[in-house]
């Protein structure tokens, strides 16, 4: 197989990356990190950035095999069962740890009994180190937990979509402090998993929040961050980057979405109307 194509949609107002991969020999592909556009004034969803996706992958006559989450988005929502609508031959896939996940957040948000998380609609709970095929692409999912229990890398050759766990070198890596998420074991996921991949590997990240107003940017490699993370670099010791990981987290506020984004993102739908 050539070397996998990736294109990325940015939604500004989430800061939120999504991607498209796919080979360019057979136009077979995925999609990772979908979104739907959410207004919280309404509590309404639509459908622009569904429309500017699907405008891509019929403009580059693509076969999506695959619509994959790499988390419990707590940002934004996710467009995952549109997609499959949309693509009848696609699969809806995430980490099979989302259940630790949905129970954590069955209890702050009180659903009741009757929600089970099996209504989501998922087609595959992926395990860490499985492989599995889109077409012609092969992939591997990879448990990144840290972030929260059920992250997941995906390997598609020399690339990996690594959603929250870490960001461009200049925005470090992603939060521990939602219910279930631990410090420690992003420093694992990161140093055990991530970093043990060749220095020219890529890494396509889940969020960009362009510090200092730069210009958008979503692709590093391992090598770039292992040098230049500004929360865990090559130097970094575990209990360095527990101790400032947890500190941080405590001064930060809950994401601008969190409600909606878990209420719709583990098909709890309480809270969200469709027009």
């Amino acid at each position: 197989m050539n070397r996998p194509q990736v294109h990325a949609l940015f939604d500004k107002a989430t800061s939120t990356l999504t991607y498209v991969v796919w080979d360019r020999a057979t136009h077979d592909a995925v999609v990772i990190d979908s979104v739907i556009d959410f207004d919280p004034a309404t509590q309404h969803t639509s459908r622009m950035s569904i429309a500017a996706l699907a405008r891509f992958v019929a403009g580059e006559g693509l076969h999506v095999h695959w619509v994959l989450e790499t988390h419990a988005h707590a940002d934004h929502l996710t467009a995952g069962r549109e997609l499959k609508a949309l693509w009848p031959g696609a699969s809806w896939g995430m980490g099979s740890a989302m259940a630790e996940v949905y129970e954590n957040f069955r209890k702050v948000f009180h659903w009741p009994d009757r929600l089970k998380l099996d209504g989501l609609g998922c087609d595959r709970w992926f395990k860490d180190g499985e492989e599995f095929t889109a077409g012609s692409l092969r992939l591997q999912s990879i448990a990144t937990p840290g972030h929260t229990p059920a992250c997941m890398t995906y390997r598609i050759g020399e690339n990996l979509f690594t959603g929250d766990a870490i960001f461009m070198p200049d925005s470090g890596t992603g939060r521990c402090d939602f219910p279930g998420g631990s410090a420690a074991k992003l420093y694992d996921s990161i140093w055990g998993k991530l970093y043990t991949w060749p220095a020219e590997y890529r890494i396509f990240v889940g969020h960009d929040y362009q510090p200092d107003g730069r210009p958008l940017r979503y692709q590093t490699t391992v090598g770039e961050q292992k040098r230049s993370n500004i929360h865990l670099k090559q130097s970094t010791s575990k209990d360095e980057f527990v101790k400032f990981r947890e500190a941080r987290d405590k001064t930060l506020s809950a994401p601008r979405l969190l409600d909606p984004s878990l209420d719709w993102n583990l098909g709890a739908h309480q809270l969200v109307k469709t027009p």
